[in-house]
């Protein structure tokens, strides 16, 4: 059976939210975290591309540009979230 790629698009802030996201999570035990030990190595290569894709992770002002990148993000998923529950009803 063939196995073709899956490309996944991200906005700039989406990938450094979650590369952050991803490297805190690659800190802790994964085995406590995630019980498939399977997932690890797509999680270890979604980082690693993340990372070199990111030139700005970085960089000295990476903190203000997660936290700016953060506070992009936080109202269109909040407004997403208000939509989604919008339609269950």
């Amino acid at each position: 059976m063939e196995n073709p790629e899956i490309v996944i698009k991200l906005t700039s802030d989406e990938a450094l939210v979650l590369s952050d996201w991803l490297e805190q999570v690659q800190m802790t035990d994964l085995s406590r975290l995630v019980g498939d030990a399977a997932v690890w190595a797509p999680l270890h290569r979604i980082a690693g591309t993340l990372d070199k894709s990111l030139p700005g992770i970085f960089a000295a002002d990476y903190a203000e540009r997660l936290e700016a990148a953060r506070r992009r993000l936080r109202p269109a998923l909040n407004h997403s979230a208000s939509d989604e529950e919008g339609t269950d009803a």
